[in-house]
């Protein structure tokens, strides 16, 4: 059965998964918590999110499987980052913003970044997901950055728009809904992984990289992402290698 996303707002909070996942046994699939201001916003790996007051989209979605959601097999839950990336790639191409996906699960358009994701998965029973917060910050009005962000942008740089906050929160979560309901079926995540590796950056492009492994040089090409989201890699060599988040750092 779809489900209808259900918006809070925030004026401050410290981070809208963090308010998610204190909540979560109350919460129904759908349930989104938007903050104009996170004092401790979080990214992948305990990196931080840095944001200006009511000028982006800093928000997090809880999916609730076996409730409007089918289960997902937990091997397979970066269906879900796929299922993300790939809406809010559409959503600024919509916009007129010609947005890639970087792995895993970074948004840019050509080598700045526009938006990040933190996705916070819980097991159940049997190998299947229970729950997932997916947290979301989109750069939209901002149009000055912090210094010690590296490569930052906005909507609202590229386009010259004044975006409405709470009118485009509410067009991007009714199309997650929409593409979440793929990942319930193999044939929904198959299409869903197709159309992420048509998206993503360097995608068969030789590049240069570094092995965060044994901080060696590395140069070679993406070739693929494996279902349980390893980026997959071939040297100029030749040898096949694949990679988990942090494993690997594009040079940019």
């Amino acid at each position: 059965m779809p489900f209808i996303p259900n918006i809070t707002w925030f004026e401050t909070i410290d981070s809208t998964n963090s308010e998610a996942m204190r909540n979560l046994s109350s919460l129904k699939c759908g349930s989104t918590y938007a903050a104009r201001f996170q004092t401790a916003g979080r990214g992948q790996r305990g990196n931080s999110w840095k944001s200006t007051a009511g000028n982006n989209l800093t928000f997090s979605m809880v999916l609730k499987f076996g409730e409007n959601l089918s289960p997902i097999p937990a091997n397979e839950q970066f269906c879900l980052s796929e299922a993300s990336t790939i809406t809010v790639r559409d959503y600024l191409t919509d916009k007129g913003v010609r947005a890639v996906i970087k792995w895993p699960n970074d948004i840019y358009v050509s080598n700045k970044k526009i938006c990040g994701m933190l996705l916070e998965n819980q097991i159940g029973p049997g190998g299947f997901l229970a729950s997932s917060i997916v947290g979301i910050g989109l750069n939209v009005n901002q149009t000055e950055f912090d210094p010690g962000l590296v490569n930052p942008v906005s909507m609202k740089v590229l386009t010259k728009v004044t975006y409405d906050i709470e009118a485009e929160l509410e067009d991007l979560c009714s199309r997650l809904a929409s593409n979440f309901e793929l990942c319930e079926t193999p044939e929904g995540r198959k299409a869903l992984h197709e159309n992420y590796l048509d998206g993503l950056y360097r995608m068969g492009v030789t590049c240069d990289y570094t092995d965060c492994r044994d901080a060696s040089a590395l140069r070679g090409r993406i070739v693929g992402v494996s279902p349980a989201g390893m980026l997959q890699f071939e040297t100029n060599e030749g040898k096949l290698k694949e990679f988990a988040f942090k494993e690997i750092s594009y040079i940019i």
